[in-house]
């Protein structure tokens, strides 16, 4: 099972930088112990359980990287053209069946194997006047032009993937290519969904419109957010605001889960209930007070071999906490590496005004507008509460403002986390 320890998030004290609280979860964080097999054309975005060693090189020979003509570089004259018998062929999967030796030119075409002998360099055919059973060569070309060297890409023995990466098309690519079918890879977690509310309806629910009722959004997103990252998940629906009812849920699927996960419940208030059945099943949750905006309260613990995570109520912080705190714990339970969790980002300018606490790291919503030098900068979305969960919809990632800032202006370079990086 994938488990956190139990003193993971024993932080004590005011409230904790996001980095530290970062570093101290990914360090304690146990991967899923069971890996398995996959086909090549089932392992896309799977997290690779051991290194992936070339067992042979590519390409396998030297090999034509044109159509043309392979000749002897000493053979081509300096100050004319040269004249050279055409004394065979060779094509893709075609070798020729004997050396090739001084004196002779062979038509050969892209990615057939180079004839044992003397020939080390090609022409290409459009720089070539053939006549007859002769070919003319140009003076000028380089020894060795338009020819691939034997594991020029890569060499038997060496690491070409390498454990805790996930796997994109590419590097499936790059597996084909030594000859491998399967990939070891971990296991995909379990994760079980579930939302808490009277108020909370279904989509297309028959009460949904009742007064003081809201659409279940949340747990759709949640859900849509763990299968990017390749779990597979349980949806729970939505429980009742009655601790029994939550604690009845919460024994019958941790021991088949190795992460549970919700929105809202877990704070201090009369009817947040989630805390309270989950300790009273032995489990335990620490609330982070984490300085960041949004996403307070979030939630982290355990519960059975199973991990826990509790998001915001609001849409738009259960969202950015998700993707900012979760998703990196995720990745590391289900064997990913340090490379693979922290996503990247890039230097852009704000084209927009901003004021923030120092201390506190803050996201904000925004999209990519061209600069007038057709640079990308950063335009805020409209609508900042972080319950205006269409202010997601209208941007392409979040702007990162580390706790050093205080003031944004416009022109300002800015950190841009796009959605790519952060929704698989």
């Amino acid at each position: 099972m994938a488990q956190l320890k139990d003193d993971c998030f024993a932080f004590v004290g005011g409230l904790v930088p996001l980095p530290q609280a970062l570093e101290t979860l990914l360090a304690r964080v146990t991967p899923v112990a069971e890996t398995e097999e996959a086909p090549l054309s089932l392992a896309l975005g799977r997290t690779l359980a051991a290194d992936v060693i070339a067992l042979r090189d590519v390409p396998p020979h030297d090999n034509s990287a044109v159509d043309g003509y392979a000749v002897c570089f000493a053979d081509v004259k300096t100050d004319g053209e040269t004249a050279l018998p055409v004394t065979g062929r060779v094509a893709a999967g075609h070798p020729l069946d004997r050396p090739a030796g001084r004196g002779e030119a062979i038509r050969i075409f892209t990615g057939a194997p180079i004839p044992a002998g003397d020939l080390d360099t090609v022409y290409m055919e459009e720089d070539v006047r053939a006549a007859g059973d002769r070919a003319y060569f140009p003076p000028g070309l380089k020894k060795g032009s338009n020819l691939r060297k034997r594991a020029e890409d890569i060499k038997a023995g060496t690491v070409i993937l390498a454990r805790g990466r996930r796997l994109k098309p590419h590097d499936l690519g790059v597996a084909a290519s030594v000859g491998r079918a399967a990939l070891p890879v971990f296991r995909r977690l379990k994760a079980a969904v579930f939302s808490t509310g009277d108020e909370v309806r279904d989509p297309g629910a028959a009460k949904g419109i009742d007064q003081g009722c809201i659409f279940d959004a949340n747990r759709f997103a949640i859900i849509g957010l763990l299968k990017g990252l390749g779990c597979e998940v349980s949806d729970l629906g939505i429980l009742p605001d009655r601790e029994d009812a939550i604690r009845a849920a919460l024994v019958r699927v941790a021991p088949a889960h190795d992460l549970l996960v919700t929105s809202g419940g877990v704070s201090a208030g009369e009817e947040d209930h989630v805390k309270a059945a989950l300790e009273g099943e032995g489990g335990t949750i620490h609330l982070w007070r984490l300085a960041i905006k949004p996403g307070r309260p979030v939630a982290f613990g355990t519960l059975r071999g199973a991990a826990f995570v509790g998001l915001p109520g609001n849409p738009v912080a259960a969202m950015a906490t998700f993707m900012r705190i979760a998703r990196p714990m995720i990745l590391r339970l289900g064997g990913a590496n340090g490379t693979e969790t922290e996503p990247l980002r890039y230097r852009v300018k704000a084209d927009f005004s901003h004021g923030k606490k120092a201390g506190r790291r803050e996201w904000v919503r925004a999209r990519l507008v061209p600069a007038e030098n057709g640079a990308p900068m950063a335009r805020k979305t409209r609508g900042s509460g972080s319950g205006i969960l269409t202010s997601m919809t209208a941007a392409d990632g979040l702007v990162e403002l580390s706790e050093a800032v205080e003031d944004v202006a416009a022109g300002d370079e800015v950190d841009f986390l796009p959605f790519a990086e952060l929704l698989a």
